[in-house]
């Protein structure tokens, strides 16, 4: 950049797996803060488990895109309330993973148009590891982006995984071909945030936005007897202990390229209950 030129950048949020109750309360009262203390341009969340954990609505997407967010990303459990097939084939901004089957109701990605800020694409994908066989994650993101970066050079990917080493593998795959790859689905925010050699944000995963009272959302009981007894207990989403899991990106707006990458977790976990003593050996005393 010449000397003197200040560099523009777009501001996009970026809100991890909201889940229930807990998780729409949390992003309906305080995304407007959100955006006003990060002056965001861009909101994007993974919305697939907001319905009592498991799917979305309409009526809950339209609360969400009432609320301030622009784009709703998902993953596997977008099928699970059959009504949001119909709604998905006429709301371009709730998407579903691109590499489902062809002939999958509603759309994978999307090009959002800002008006005067420009335009930004959203990538959904899906990784294949102890999940769905479907199609291939990376191949699909050959032929989106060829779509995608015919109108806009900013890209953010949502990349809807259980393997970590899938995830980190799309993150190098991808880099310097989008302006951020965000991993969604384990529902615990990992520490890994950075920027990669070629310009691409990453994150392995973003965190869950919901009841943090829980297993990853669902509630202690029912979930341990699932481990404990290795059979099917009810599903039930959790109600407390409520927190937002997101990260905020600075995108270069002439070249897509990712300058920043902060990492939230909101409000923070409580870390003065049951301190772990610390021995003279250990502090240096």
């Amino acid at each position: 950049m010449p000397k003197g030129e200040k560099l523009e950048t777009l501001n996009i949020l970026f809100i991890g797996d909201i889940v229930g109750n807990p998780g729409i309360g949390m992003v309906t009262n305080f995304l407007r803060g959100f955006v006003d203390k990060y002056k965001i341009d861009f909101v994007v969340a993974n919305g697939e488990n907001a319905a009592d954990g498991k799917g979305i609505t309409d009526k809950i997407a339209q609360r969400f895109f009432g609320a301030g967010i622009n784009v709703l990303t998902s993953g596997n459990h977008i099928w699970d309330k059959f009504q949001i097939h119909e709604y998905m084939m006429q709301e371009r901004n709730l998407l579903r993973p691109l590499n489902f089957p062809k002939g999958s109701f509603g759309s994978g990605y999307v090009v959002y148009d800002l008006g005067h800020k420009g335009k930004v694409g959203v990538l959904n994908l899906q990784g294949r590891t102890f999940m769905y066989p479907i199609d291939c994650p990376f191949r699909t993101s050959d032929w989106a982006l060829e779509k995608i970066k015919a109108e806009t050079n900013l890209v953010i990917v949502d990349m809807h995984a259980e393997a970590t080493a899938e995830k980190v593998a799309m993150g190098w795959y991808l880099d310097g071909k989008v302006s951020a790859v965000i991993g969604t689905h384990s529902h615990v925010q990992t520490a890994d945030e950075r920027i990669l050699p070629k310009g691409t944000a990453y994150i392995t995963d973003v965190g869950m936005t919901g009841p943090y009272d829980s297993i990853i959302g669902m509630k202690k009981e029912n979930a341990m007897k699932r481990f404990i007894y290795a059979t099917p207990s009810k599903y039930e989403a959790a109600d407390s202990d409520a927190k937002i899991a997101a990260v905020v990106l600075a995108i270069d707006r002439a070249n897509g390229k990712a300058v920043s990458i902060e990492r939230i977790l909101y409000p923070a976990f409580d870390q003065s209950v049951n301190p772990v003593p610390v021995s003279n050996e250990t502090s240096g005393k």
